[in-house]
């Protein structure tokens, strides 16, 4: 008999968010799919580990918001954790993208790799490869994702902003 993956995988946190930055439209397992790069039953097993670990509700379709923040809060950083690596070009995240560019100035910044990327930074791997793809496509997933890179690898100042932000996202809808 196949035992089932019940651990959380980096692409469980990219699909939920994506589920999130999608608002109100309705959404199809091959829809997702398509918007993060992930096949149809990758879209249905992380689902099914999203809704083992509380993070999504029975149905599969409605993310427990809450369990979510509380995980990218406190657990993410200790289960997804990442080391800012060499200088490369690639695309901002954490404090280097949007939203927090704006409130943080820094000299160090941090990019996803990406030969096509404008920006100059410590490499910082994506939760997920595809990333780079489904950001181009939705903004408001590109802000989640470096706002939970924020919380990965930023320090104090950087995660509190990041906490607030994510707060404001997740539990008003902003």
């Amino acid at each position: 008999m196949k035992q089932v993956q019940l651990n959380m995988r980096p692409q469980d946190i990219v699909i939920l968010l994506k589920i999130l930055a999608l608002g109100d439209k309705e959404w199809f397992h091959h829809t997702l799919a398509e918007d993060v790069g992930i096949s149809q039953s990758e879209i249905s097993q992380s689902l099914n580990r999203s809704m083992n670990a509380g993070l999504i509700d029975g149905s599969r379709k409605k993310v427990m918001r809450m369990a979510l923040l509380e995980f990218l809060q406190y657990g993410i950083r200790y289960v997804f954790p990442q080391q800012p690596g060499a200088v490369v070009r690639g695309v901002p995240t954490a404090h280097s993208a949007p939203p927090l560019n704006e409130t943080i100035q820094s000299s160090e910044n941090y990019v996803w790799p990406s030969g096509a990327g404008q920006s100059r930074g410590q490499a910082i791997a994506p939760l997920y490869p595809s990333v780079l793809e489904a950001i181009k496509k939705d903004k408001k997933l590109y802000e989640l994702l470096a706002l939970v890179d924020a919380m990965r690898v930023g320090r104090a100042r950087e995660k509190e902003l990041a906490k607030k932000e994510l707060e404001k996202r997740l539990l008003n809808g902003k």
